[in-house]
């Protein structure tokens, strides 16, 4: 009875406990403006919860997470909770002294994560502390001071006042490459955002000292280095020195090392994988054995198991390599191996205040509910990156709620994403003037507004272009375009073209580097002529509407879109009209292919053709007749070249062109700033519709040299060609050369 007794009395004992341990009540103290409820809602807890250490510090750890509280306490006893909390004060305003600026004040209040009428929050505080002294520097303030203060009102208000001091500018006077860098000059300071400090750049923001853009730098010179074969390339420094109270020098210092080629190339898989799900991974490594180590070429390895892994097959797989270096041969090792089997519970993103969401999520490969795949996982984080609308992008997994899910966190800084541009350039074959606003990240929608004006001796246009990357969740890209064009031709050749429309495409990856872009577009052009013109140009004078249908195929294989030194990429573009007064069909291919003949000797073959037929009894309207661009064809003056009706030359219905060029690397090699080119050009036009006795099917061709030489006002291009063969109604020119610089 005694033992009957005392198992009765524990077995109270843990029943009145286990109800002690439940919360019956929720109360909350402290708190003005923000409502018991919403307080209660944002801490989780629910009524008849169990209570431990655990869930009362996940309480107070929600309560901090919505940042409106500056401290919270959090007890329970007797059934009840009870949640102390001291809200935050509301920020009233936010004041800059020291800085007169309006649109610099703007910039800085656009991109604090603290806003007036929000709440404060101390850590918050700090971290836009640094961030106004980011921006004071990326926009040449290098050594601005910022000090705050806190200004208590009424009512649990406060202003905070930021007090800065902005001093001089930093500006970027020279900049140098030093060490054993391998690569001139003219071409590393292609490759780096930082720019020399003219009096003529007046729009620019980067010509000031900005460290953040400076690590870019060098991440951008380790990326072209290593595309190009440089495996162990190290930026050993970087550094700007003073040169006076405002100007700095910069210096990277660059090991580029040896040039290193592909050699053993492995492919390892378990086991219980077939061979033939990979068949395409060890031919792309058979076919890359001996040459150029480039980071690129991994990359488009890695990319091919990414398509691998999308399958439920391989949802679970990841991927690591191995690079070993014997001598100049690079030996690479592919693992792939089973990783854990996890689930993605949920998504979470912080860190957008001005960019959706969506625009994140929508650049992400894998979702909630995917399986949980590194490759993947790295694939979309990468995709984000890409979007060059943050400055850094980070990510985490964490242990979810649930057995085998896991959380993945997706952190962003923001950035400045609006850029100004102008430029000017002069040559023989006349001058020019652009300029334009751009911004990457219109109303945080992830959509790029691009406008552009241009303004040569004979052409003045401007354009409005919208690219929206995911229209309607649809993963195609759109692109509205609407543009202006007025050519005038009047003193030359008794003409003026006005053109007005706008088009709308969408562009996406059909296969692998393979690139398709339909479009649809509407123009009305007006041709106006003077009584110099011809009978055939006053003939086609009048108002015209064309709608027409357009698309491109490209196939991408070069091993970078810049300063490629290996692979091709091939396009066809053909407009179909729809209405038209002349149903004018257009097709045009270009061929590029580039080969590297030994160190820096890059040999490169571009081929154009173009076609303009009508699919009516017309002709071919002035505007669309073929010529061949001045760049194409060194030796001839721009334009006069082809048939020719008594004293003007009318295009053709057909062109071509062939260049053959490659580099000289060891002329001039101690010249950083200058790089030489021997060169063969040849091209042709004929076919006139309204007139076969003004054909021409000579092939002009001509043979010289061309330098590329980076001056202190801008590069510089500059030709010597001699014809080879001709006609005797082209105009010849011996002599060209380009010049042009930016804002």
């Amino acid at each position: 009875m005694k033992k009957i007794f005392s198992i009765i009395l524990i077995s109270i004992f843990f029943v009145f406990k286990s109800n002690a341990d439940i919360i019956n009540d929720v109360k909350v103290e402290g708190n003005k403006r923000i409502s018991d409820d919403t307080i209660i809602l944002f801490s989780g807890v629910k009524i008849n919860q169990k209570i431990t250490d655990t869930s009362l510090n996940d309480i107070i750890k929600n309560l901090y997470s919505t940042n409106f509280f500056e401290n919270i306490s959090a007890n329970y006893e007797n059934g009840v909770l009870l949640i102390k909390v001291a809200e935050s004060p509301i920020i009233q305003n936010i004041l800059f002294e020291g800085v007169k600026k309006k649109s610099l004040i703007e910039t800085l209040k656009d991109n604090l994560f603290l806003k007036e009428k929000n709440s404060y929050t101390e850590n918050i505080f700090k971290k836009d502390q640094e961030l106004i002294v980011n921006i004071l520097r990326s926009n040449g303030y290098y050594f601005s001071e910022v000090t705050s203060k806190i200004k208590k009102n009424d009512n649990n208000t406060i202003d905070i006042i930021y007090n800065i001091e902005l001093g001089d500018k930093a500006y970027i006077k020279s900049i140098k490459f030093i060490g054993d860098k391998k690569i001139k000059d003219r071409k590393l300071r292609n490759v780096i955002l930082s720019e020399e400090s003219k009096f003529w750049k007046i729009i620019s923001n980067k010509k000031f000292l900005d460290i953040k853009r400076i690590n870019l730098d060098e991440k951008l010179l380790r990326n072209y280095y290593k595309n190009n074969g440089y495996f162990n390339v190290s930026v050993e420094s970087s550094s700007a020195q003073i040169i006076n109270d405002r100007d700095f020098e910069l210096i990277y210092n660059i090991n580029a090392g040896e040039k290193y080629y592909f050699d053993k190339l492995n492919l390892d898989i378990p086991d219980e994988y077939p061979a033939d799900s990979f068949k395409k991974i060890n031919d792309i490594l058979n076919n890359i054995k001996g040459e150029t180590y480039s980071f690129k070429k991994i990359e488009d390895i890695l990319d091919e198991i990414d398509e691998i892994a999308q399958t439920k097959d391989f949802e679970f797989v990841n991927v690591k390599y191995l690079e070993e270096t014997k001598g100049n041969k690079l030996n690479l090792n592919i693992k792939i191996e089973e990783g854990e089997k996890f689930y993605i519970e949920r998504i979470n993103i912080y860190g957008n205040y001005i960019t959706e969401e969506k625009v994140i999520r929508n650049s992400l490969i894998i979702d909630e509910g995917d399986a949980l795949n590194k490759i993947l996982l790295n694939k979309s984080i990468n995709e984000v990156k890409s979007k060059n609308i943050f400055k850094s992008v980070r990510s985490k997994t964490l242990d979810g709620t649930k057995e085998k899910m896991k959380l993945v966190e997706i952190e962003v800084e923001e950035k400045p994403t609006g850029e100004i541009f102008a430029g000017a350039g002069t040559g023989t074959s006349g001058s020019s003037f652009s300029f334009g606003i751009k911004e990457n990240n219109y109303l945080g929608k992830g959509i790029k507004l691009d406008t552009d004006f241009t303004i040569s001796d004979e052409t003045s246009s401007g354009s409005i272009s919208i690219f929206n990357p995911n229209y309607k969740n649809s993963d195609r890209t759109i692109k509205t375009k609407i543009e202006r064009s007025v050519t005038d031709l009047m003193s030359a050749s008794g003409y003026e073209t006005d053109k007005t429309g706008f088009s709308i495409g969408t562009s996406y990856e059909q296969l692998k580097d393979l690139y398709f872009s339909p479009s649809i577009s509407n123009y009305y052009e007006s041709i106006d002529t003077s009584a110099a013109a011809s009978a055939q140009k006053k003939k086609q004078a009048g108002d015209f509407f064309e709608s027409s249908f357009s698309y491109g195929l490209t196939l991408n294989k070069l091993n970078q879109n810049f300063q490629p030194t290996d692979g091709f990429r091939s396009s066809f573009f053909q407009s179909i009209p729809i209405v038209s007064d002349d149903y004018t069909l257009e097709n045009v291919y270009k061929l590029s292919t580039y080969h590297e003949l030994k160190e820096d000797m890059i040999l490169s073959f571009n081929l154009f053709t173009k076609a303009v037929n009508t699919l009516s009894n017309k002709d071919v309207r002035l505007s669309k007749r073929v010529t061949i661009p001045s760049r194409r064809l060194r030796g001839f003056e721009k334009g006069k070249i082809g048939p020719k009706d008594n004293n003007e030359y009318v295009g053709g219905n057909y062109g071509s062109a062939l260049n053959i060029s490659t580099t000289l690397p060891n002329l001039f090699e101690d010249v950083q700033n200058l790089d030489l080119k021997l060169f063969i050009d040849a091209a042709n036009v004929w076919g006139v519709d309204y007139n076969s006795n003004l054909d021409s099917s000579k092939l002009r061709s001509s043979t010289g040299v061309a330098i590329d030489w980076w001056t202190p006002i801008g590069p510089l291009s500059f030709s010597l060609s001699e014809a080879i063969t001709k006609a005797d109604s082209d105009k010849t020119e011996r002599f060209r050369f380009q010049i042009g610089t930016t804002f």
